[in-house]
């Protein structure tokens, strides 16, 4: 268990964005949800939306923490200081606008 905590905190987090087509984002320890126009996940420095089309994992790699993802990249957005009933809330209340 300790060895899992240590892993955690050793992610650093990055972003890197080719040609708003591709976009390799490490830190990462979490993929909370994601479909072909929006990926949710939680980072080492707090959640992280990517917003697009034709979004998909081109690769995942749990243990060191990096996502590579294809797709037109439209948007970024670090959400901060959000808890886990705040955010279902969030993305339910976008399905039923």
């Amino acid at each position: 268990m300790d060895k899992v905590k240590e892993l955690e905190g050793s992610f650093n987090h990055g972003l890197s964005i080719s040609e708003r087509k591709n976009i390799v984002v490490s830190g990462v320890k979490k993929i909370e949800s994601f479909d072909s126009e929006e990926f949710l996940m939680e980072t080492t420095l707090g959640f992280l939306v990517i917003k697009g089309s034709e979004l998909e994992i081109i690769k995942l790699d749990t243990y060191q923490g990096n996502v590579s993802i294809k797709g037109r990249i439209d948007s970024l957005m670090y959400l901060d200081n959000v808890n886990k009933k705040e955010k279902d809330n969030s993305l339910l209340s976008k399905l039923f606008k």
